[in-house]
Parts: structure tokens; sequence; C-alpha cells
């Protein structure tokens, strides 16, 4: 099945050489060409590509901005970033915005075919060079939620909701930490309420989820 692709450059020399390497190919046909983001919202419109090749530095409006108007109007339209700009905040602000694939404008011709396959099959693609950035950013978004998840805690919350996660009663905990049962109850009240939770079952595995052992104090 032939890909309609509709190409977005602001340099017509861009456009007319990946239209010609695509030409080449009889799995894509370029329907249409734009040199703005204008341009290429009116194009998906009245021509309706399967893939839009997108630029990010455009005249007025960006090609970010415009692929979050596509996407938004046209869920089935693909579109894949081609673009000479590595840096994080984009390649992020490009998938925020709806795009499937992110690749730089040093890519091969024969990677840029199997890349436009690759998105044209429903799937996603990020430049080889920037994969390090994304299990980065992931990592961090991880780390940053498990921060999260125990922030609105005190400290002795947190040691009492640890033992709780050993399967501790409250009367153990007491001995533990030098606290009176009726204290210890009054802390569980406080942290099922902090967490949103509502039982004892409940706490304790979201403890172990959250791995609380990397958060205790240390003194």
């Amino acid at each position: 099945m032939t890909q309609k692709i509709l190409l977005v450059d602001d340099h017509e020399v861009v456009r007319l050489g990946i239209k010609s390497l695509l030409s080449r190919d009889p799995k894509f046909q370029v329907v249409a060409e734009a040199g703005n983001a204008a341009q290429a919202i009116e194009a998906v419109a009245r021509f309706r590509p399967d893939v839009v090749v997108m630029d990010i530095r455009l005249p007025g409006k960006s090609g970010i901005e415009a692929t979050r108007e596509i996407v938004n109007q046209n869920p089935a339209v693909k579109v894949i970033m081609l673009t000479s700009y590595a840096e994080d905040e984009l390649l992020f602000e490009a998938i925020a915005a709806g795009a499937s694939g992110y690749v730089l404008k040093q890519i091969g011709s024969g990677e840029l075919v199997r890349a436009l396959e690759t998105i044209a099959r429903g799937e996603s693609l990020v430049d080889p060079s920037l994969m390090q950035k994304v299990f980065d950013k992931v990592r961090e978004s991880s780390r940053k939620a498990e921060d999260e998840s125990f922030a609105a805690l005190s400290n002795q919350e947190l040691r009492i909701l640890a033992l709780v996660a050993q399967g501790k009663t409250n009367k153990q905990i007491g001995l533990a930490v030098s606290l009176s049962e009726k204290t210890v109850r009054n802390y569980m009240s406080s942290i099922f309420s902090k967490l949103h939770l509502s039982t004892r079952a409940e706490a304790a595995a979201y403890a172990v989820k959250h791995r609380i052992q990397d958060h205790l104090p240390t003194n």
C-alpha cells in the first residue's frame, strides 16, 4: 500500500531532495509540500496524507505547534520530525505534541526511508543518537515520582510505615520506635490520610511498591 507523504520545510532544496529520494520508492507518494505551519495544516486537511515529514524551525508557528494542531485534528495522521536540532527540550516538546518520530537531518537516505516505513506502520521512532536522552529523561521522571511518593510524610511516619511493610503490629512498632500503641495508631491515621489509603494492607503494599527503604531518614 502506497503511503501518502506531506513534506514540510521552509527550504525548497530540502523538500526537493526528500521528494527525489522518495520518488524512487513505490511505497511512498509525495502528495503535497508546505513551507510553513499554516500551509502544512491546510495541506493535511486537503490531501489527507498518511505521514507528515515536519521541520521544527518554520517561519511563524513552529513545526511543533503545527504538529500539535495536526494530530489533534487528524489523529490518524503520523508526524515525523526531521530536524537539525538535537536539543533535549525540542525532542520532548515534539513527543508531547504528538509526533511519532524524531530524526536528525544527518540521517542517511536509506535510514530515512526505513524511518518512514516504521512511522507508517504506526510505530514510534527516535534517532539513535538521541535515545540516551530519552532514557535519561525517563529515569529522571521515575526518580522524581519516587521522591514525591513520601514527600508528605514526616521522618517518624516514614519509620512507622516501613515497619508496617515488614508486617509489624502496632505494639511491635511502638516498642521499636519508643511510642505507645495509641500514638502509633494516631500516626497510622495520619499516614492513611496523607497517602489517601484506607487499610494497613494498602499501606504496606504502597511502601513496598515505592521502595520506602530508599527514603528512610539516616538518623
